[in-house]
Parts: C-alpha cells; structure tokens; sequence
C-alpha cells in the first residue's frame, strides 16, 4: 500500500491542477456561448505555458494528464459510437477517411524528405497530422525510433495547427455554404485531435459533432495498421529496434474497439451513457489543458522552420483532400 500511495503521490498535484481546469473549461462553456469545454482549456494551457513557468511538482502530474487521460478519453469515445455508426457513413465517406489518411500520410513523409527533416520526425507528424493527434504521435514513437525532442515537437505541432483549425474549419465551411453534415464530415476529416474534433464540431452544432466524431474515430481505426506498418518497416531496416518496439495494435485502440463492442452488442442505460460522456469530456479537457501547457512558441521556433513549414503543409493537404471528397459526396446547400 505505501509503494502504491509513494508512486501515486508525486502524480496528484499535477493531476489535480489538470482536472480543475478541465472544471474551469466546463463552467466557461457553460457561461460563453456555442464555447467548447475543450477548446477553452486548450487555450486556457496554451496561454498559462506561454506566460507562466510551471512548478516541477506539477510535471508529472501534467505528463500523466496529457498521455492517460487522453487516451483514456478515447476509450470512452466508443460507447457513444456503435459499429453500425461507421458503417452508416457509407462507403463514400468512409473513402474519404482512407483518401485523408492515406493521401496525407504519404505526403508529409514526401515533403518531410524534400525539406531534410529526419525520417523519425517526419514519420511523428505524419502520423500525428493525418490519424489522430497526440495520441498517435506517442504511439508512432517507439516505432519510429524517435528522440524525446522530436516527440515534443511533433505533440507541440499538432496542439497548434489543430487548435487553429477549431476556429477555421467551420468558419470556411460556413463560407463555402456547407450543409452541417457535410461541415461535420469535414472537420472529422481533417481536424487532427479527436479532442479538437468535438471542440469544432460542436462549435456547429449537434449534426455536426455526431458526424465529426463519427468520421474522425474512423480515421483513428487506421491507427492500427499504419503502427504495423512502420512496426515491420523499422524491423527490416533498422532490426536493432525490435526489442523495443510497440505492441502492434496500442492497448487504448483496443479499448476504443471494447467499448465500441460494448455499445454495439448491449443497450446501455441512458444514465450510464450521460455518465460516462461527462467522465469523457472532463478526461478529455484536462489532457487538451495539459497538452496546451506544452505549447511553447520559443521552443517551436528554436526547432528551425523546416517541421514548422512539414506541418503546415501537413494540416494543407489533408484540408484539401477532405475538402475535395466532402463536396464530391455531401451536395453544399441550396
């Protein structure tokens, strides 16, 4: 028992630190208008990180906020999403999340090569920028036998340009006069955190988040097989990183699918499902709070221009290809 209160005591001071804002967002959402619990508390960490040094008591604490409690946010994101969901998107959709998986992955690794920045980086940010985040980022880690440097870039990377795109995204589609699905199959599309997704989506409004996040988890489905590959393309170029290696599917894709099997095959009462989507958004706003804490400008520019310019072009490409397929399925309104 007091090994286990010794491990978990140095966690709490950040944890709690975390969690309150992530009380903080909600609150926020509740008195601003059409505002994200997760939106707010992404900026709200983005601005305390820039202006404030943090107190190391609150590192690890922070460190396990940004990893678990997104992941374990993920997770819960499955029992509000049947398999019968997914399939529902029909196959027109479901194209368009291979295309901007797909299309997106391959490009960046192409301009990451054509821009000298290193294979285990530019593998993070594609990875990062076209399946899901954060998340991805630390999966594609060990595969890509990246250093901690790269990661923290990458992750920064992602919380930017992704942060941006939850303002952009449905104000574009309002410009072009995107129906809300069509909005929300783009956002889910193209935005690069599940988080974030949600934060856009519900931005629109409620068609528009249920299609996003719909879309978007398909998008972290490809997670799974893209790990695998760069899994077995680092075991045959570089076999010194076998040991190491992931697990070929990561245990909160897993987990993701458990629960989706959960929803699929049971009929959950309504109170658990209101139950375990306000457990989801308070998990999910304190790791976009933690992840927004690791967003420092001064440490993005130190890095050079060239992952800066990757990710860019990154977040370019699959607003394009997703842009393209949205309107090639979903009519704009009248």
């Amino acid at each position: 028992m007091s090994n286990r209160s010794g491990r978990l005591l140095p966690i709490l001071p950040g944890l709690a630190f975390c969690l309150a804002a992530a009380a903080l967002s909600w609150l926020g959402s509740n008195v601003i208008p059409g505002a994200s619990p997760l939106l707010i508390a992404i900026l709200l960490g983005a601005v305390l990180g820039n202006v404030l040094p943090m107190p190391a008591i609150f590192f690890q604490g922070i460190a396990v906020s940004a990893k678990h409690l997104l992941r374990g946010g993920i997770v819960l994101l499955g029992l509000q999403l049947p398999f019968s969901a997914v399939l529902g998107l029909g196959p027109g959709v479901l194209l368009i999340v291979l295309a901007s998986v797909g299309v997106t992955f391959a490009a960046t690794v192409w301009f990451g090569k054509l821009l000298g920045v290193a294979p285990s980086q530019r593998l993070l940010i594609a990875s990062g920028f076209s399946i899901c985040g954060a998340a991805a980022v630390a999966a594609t880690e060990s595969a890509a036998g990246a250093r901690k440097t790269d990661v923290a870039t990458a992750i920064g990377l992602v919380v930017l340009f992704g942060t941006l795109m939850i303002p952009a995204v449905p104000f574009l589609g309002e410009l072009l006069g995107l129906s809300d699905r069509a909005l929300g199959i783009w956002i889910g599309a193209s935005t690069h955190e599940v988080a974030q997704v949600v934060a856009a989506g519900e931005a629109v409004g409620g068609t528009a988040l249920a299609v996003a996040v719909t879309v978007k988890l398909a998008r972290v489905l490809t997670l799974a097989p893209i790990i695998a590959g760069i899994t077995m393309y680092q075991r045959r170029t570089d076999p010194r990183t076998g040991a190491s290696l992931p697990p070929v599917v990561p245990l909160f894709i897993l987990g993701f699918v458990g629960a989706m099997l959960v929803r699929s095959v049971s009929a959950l009462p309504p109170g658990a499902l209101e139950l375990a989507q306000l457990v989801q958004t308070f998990m999910l706003a304190a790791a976009m709070f933690a992840l927004g804490l690791g967003v420092h400008l001064r440490s993005l520019l130190r890095v050079g221009h060239r992952p800066v310019l990757l990710g860019l072009l990154a977040t370019g490409v699959i607003l394009a290809v997703s842009l393209t397929g949205t309107v090639m399925v979903a009519a704009p309104r009248p």
